[in-house]
């Protein structure tokens, strides 16, 4: 009763009893009609100004800022004149670059997003090029000028104290190639094949001398069995047959003797079916496996889809089955989350690529940098030697650790007996000591040729004797005496690597690196999902890229402009409300 007690007020407030038993009626709502904004998509409307529609800091106004900085010249000196009027190629760089800042990267989508994007109606002048002349300006008319444009917008990005080529961020990527994953051409098999048509051949020449008798020019003696065999002396050994088989039905015509009629026909027809044989398929797969040879050049493998592709092995590998993809590997440097400079290589690994990508960059008139900042995968004597440069004339100070680096640190490395570092070494007699106090005498010098044809010296140590050594499990494997390969250079410049990259100052800036390229390669392929080329061919490629690289920048200055925007916006509000107070 007492949960449930009403009180007065309650009673006078909440509670009514109805009148003569009947409920009062709540007065009924007013039925309002709902209101909309005036709404007509057919009526006539105007834009007087397209531009006014888009965004201050618009990624679409510093496309069009960057592009009218270069000179006219500079690009009509690529069109020959006369003819029909094309189109401004101002206007063409800026609808692709644009596009590739929106993530649609074909021809037929360019020409889609001029018809219906606002920012694209605005820098086409309202022009509608077709995907053809698009393509045709991509894939054709950038490959002259491709270079010089990028180097135009570097150097105007160093104007604008963007970024200034003190640190140079060096990375690589691979981006597949659009071409057919299963149309791969390997060396090995063609120099297996190849080795399999000479001993063909043999036997064909071989069994060609013992049906004619002939003298070593028409078929080949047991002497000269094993003689390089080349297209030209193909095609000689196919016209003799051919006179050989004339002769011989000059003379069955004339013969009169069935058997030997008969024997001579079966002669003829062995020699043809040689003839037919060399001619259609020795001397066509002799020519084929000639040009896939000048097509590897230093590869193991391309594309027949696109020629200048290789097969390499990919990161995005859904199967898990490390499967090869044709493919270029993408050099560039980066600063400020930047692209400097970029280069396509055709070889899979990095190390290779560094001395190609500076020599080019070198060879343009962007400024070198001070110092190049790049992953184990670049640390080789070669590229350290290359970096040093002369003691008149050095190139660049790097902070590039070698492949050993990291394991170098561990404890375990420190304490493993086998690693000749480890060991006393006794400069005045040239000579280590190892862990049982046995001395590794110098031996010999010899000098190797790594892949790339660069020559490394060593010096060859051996020890004076294994035998009955309690540790020689531990230290080696060899069978007799314990030998080291020392490369006095190397381990020069590992010396020197190792101090820069242990001085405090020069550490925080290669820490910067996973930063500064990872994440435009994340940018790249994972937010603006450029994973795979749309145009073939080395050249086109390379466009490409370019095209990418130049959308990247332009995103990255719209990004830092809105930002500065914002933080001004922010700065005078916030005095605007002080000065109120």
């Amino acid at each position: 009763m007492s949960n449930q007690m009403i009180t007065r007020e309650n009673y006078n407030t909440q509670m009514t009893l109805p009148l003569d038993g009947k409920e009062e009626k709540t007065p009924a709502k007013r039925n309002l009609a709902p209101t909309f904004k005036p709404y007509d998509n057919r009526q006539v409307q105007m834009i007087y100004d397209i531009e006014s529609l888009i965004p201050e800091h618009h990624v679409a106004r510093v496309v069009d800022e960057m592009v009218e900085a270069i000179p006219d010249k500079q690009l009509f000196s690529h069109y020959k004149g006369g003819g029909r009027s094309s189109y401004h190629p101002k206007m063409m760089l800026k609808i692709i670059l644009y596009a590739y800042s929106q993530k649609v990267y074909s021809c037929r989508g360019i020409e889609k997003l001029v018809k219906e994007n606002i920012p694209a109606m605005w820098l086409s002048a309202m022009q509608q090029p077709d995907f053809r002349t698009i393509n045709e300006f991509r894939g054709e008319r950038m490959k002259a000028f491709m270079d010089e444009l990028f180097e135009v917008m570097i150097l105007k990005l160093i104007k604008e104290h963007y970024i200034t080529m003190e640190n140079y961020f060096l990375d690589g990527t691979k981006i597949e190639a659009n071409a057919n994953k299963y149309s791969f051409v390997w060396k090995k098999s063609t120099l297996k094949f190849e080795e399999k048509l000479k001993e063909k051949i043999q036997e064909t020449l071989k069994h060609i001398h013992e049906l004619t008798q002939l003298e070593a020019g028409t078929g080949q003696k047991e002497s000269d069995q094993h003689t390089e065999i080349t297209e030209q002396n193909m095609e000689e050994i196919a016209k003799e047959i051919e006179e050989k088989v004339e002769t011989l039905t000059e003379e069955i015509e004339k013969e009169t003797d069935t058997s030997i009629r008969k024997e001579k026909r079966k002669k003829r027809s062995q020699l043809k079916k040689s003839v037919k044989q060399i001619r259609e398929d020795f001397l066509p797969r002799m020519a084929r496996y000639k040009e896939q040879k000048e097509m590897f050049g230093d590869r193991n493998s391309y594309s027949k889809t696109d020629k200048d592709a290789t097969f390499m092995r990919m990161k995005e590998d859904h199967m898990k089955n490390g499967q090869l993809k044709p493919g270029y590997n993408v050099q560039m440097g980066t600063e400020n989350q930047f692209i400097l400079f970029y280069t396509i290589h055709q070889r899979p690994t990095d190390t290779r690529c560094f001395i190609p990508h500076m020599e080019k960059l070198a060879s343009t008139s962007l400024p070198m940098p001070q110092t190049v900042i790049a992953d184990a995968g670049y640390g080789s004597e070669e590229n350290y030697v290359y970096a040093v440069g002369d003691e008149k004339e050095p190139r660049f100070e790097f902070l590039i650790p070698y492949g050993s680096y990291v394991k170098e640190q561990t404890r375990t490395y420190k304490k493993d007996i086998k690693n000749a570092k480890n060991w006393t070494y006794c400069e005045e007699d040239d000579c280590f000591i190892c862990p049982n106090g046995r001395r590794v005498t110098f031996k010999k010098y010899q000098n190797k040729k790594n892949p790339s044809g660069y020559e490394q010296s060593f010096k060859i140590y051996e020890c004076e004797d294994c035998t009955d050594c309690p540790l020689k499990a531990k230290c080696t494997k060899a069978k007799g005496n314990r030998q080291v390969h020392w490369n006095p250079i190397f381990e020069e410049m590992k010396a020197k690597a190792k101090t820069a990259l242990e001085c405090e100052e020069k550490a925080a800036i290669y820490a910067r690196r996973k930063v500064e390229a990872e994440s435009v390669f994340g940018h790249i392929k994972g937010n603006r999902s450029f994973r795979r080329f749309s145009l073939r061919g080395l050249d086109k490629v390379h466009v490409e890229f370019g095209i990418v690289a130049l959308a990247h920048n332009f995103l990255k200055v719209a990004g830092i402009r809105q930002l500065l925007s914002d933080k001004n916006r922010k700065n005078i509000k916030a005095s605007g409300e002080k000065r109120i107070v």
